[in-house]
């Protein structure tokens, strides 16, 4: 009660209120927000979860608001401070085709260690698989312009992890970020929260790394197939031979070499058109990762380590380096469509 009279003595701008499925004894608490300080409050008869509400808001601001400009939404746990929240409002309306995120100094005292740890590993893994730099990403105050209400409500995730999942579709769609410097308030060592450590930091990682994930799947798949089809080209088609072998390997490493392509562009980044432009940059990859490794293997291999492990680290690290040359400049789909 006592955020939204303080909004209120900043601001006239309209308040909407997601009641998230309170006990039913929390209702007198509501009614006196609606008909005291004229909020809007919509309900859930049952806690569906945070990226819930915020769909929710959206999909009814959006009815109800035809005309306005964006949101802005914020934590009610105390977190958020009235002029910190008004102030990322003004900010979306002098960038009204940004993200505007409320961005707190983690480095401070009074942010407990876990808190601390978690936004900088999940800032660093989002840069990873966006190339993009976000300090807070963790923050729940953000000014959303209402031009990408739609695209936020595809997006996937009902609790912690959709604000994560938000700023990876924004992110994705060249929208631009913008960081508004707000008070870090955590009382009671972030007690109040409902984040759930391992159950939403899981979420949140699965959708960061799906990528990842899914090539890594998509290239073991793609070496037992190559495998199970050199030695079928090996044993029954082809003896086994220095000239046998030589070809039984090239045939085997074409086919399953189309296969990564065809599982990698349809599943692991489910990227639609140009085939051949995305074929022959592929193909290129795939000729130059299979030099680079031979050629960095073959240079290390003089260190006093075990050649298996070499190749096995170099390998990794070229693998990491090919998702995102794949991700970036093969399967980007805006890449592509802007050429």
């Amino acid at each position: 009660m006592g955020l939204v009279q303080d909004i209120q003595k900043l601001t006239d701008r309209p308040i909407v209120i997601v009641n998230d499925g309170s006990a039913p004894s929390f209702q007198p608490f509501y009614d006196t927000l609606t008909n005291d300080y004229h909020c809007l409050v919509l309900a859930h008869p049952k806690n569906k979860g945070k990226g819930a509400a915020l769909k929710t808001a959206l999909r009814e601001i959006s009815k109800i608001y035809p005309n306005l400009l964006g949101v802005v939404t914020a934590d009610a746990d105390g977190q958020h401070l009235p002029k910190d929240i008004v102030a990322v409002g003004d900010a979306l309306i002098e960038h009204p085709t940004s993200l505007i995120l409320g961005t707190r100094n983690l480095s401070s005292k009074n942010v407990p260690w876990t808190s601390r740890a978690g936004n900088r590993i999940t800032s660093f893994v989002f840069r990873l698989s966006s190339h993009r730099r976000v300090k807070d990403t963790q923050t729940g105050l953000r000014g959303i312009p209402k031009i990408y209400f739609e695209a936020c409500l595809k997006v996937h995730g009902d609790r912690y992890e959709f604000e994560m999942n938000m700023l990876s579709a924004l992110a994705a769609d060249d929208v631009s970020f913008i960081p508004v410097p707000i008070d870090t308030v955590y009382l009671e060592k972030n007690k109040s929260s409902h984040f759930k450590p391992w159950r939403d930091s899981t979420l949140i990682y699965f959708h960061l790394l799906k990528g990842i994930i899914k090539m890594s799947i998509s290239s073991l798949l793609s070496a037992a197939l190559d495998l199970g089809l050199f030695t079928l080209f090996t044993y029954y088609i082809f003896e086994a031979s220095v000239n046998g072998i030589l070809a039984a390997t090239i045939l085997a490493r074409c086919l399953s070499g189309v296969f990564n392509f065809t599982l990698n562009k349809l599943w692991a980044f489910q990227s639609k058109g140009e085939n051949v432009k995305k074929a022959i940059k592929y193909f290129l990859l795939f000729v130059v990762q299979m030099l680079l490794s031979g050629y960095i293997v073959t240079w290390l291999a003089t260190l006093p380590f075990n050649v298996t492990l070499i190749k096995l680290v170099v390998d990794g690290l070229l693998f990491l380096l090919s998702y995102f040359i794949q991700k970036t400049f093969i399967f980007n789909q805006k890449a592509n469509n802007h050429k």
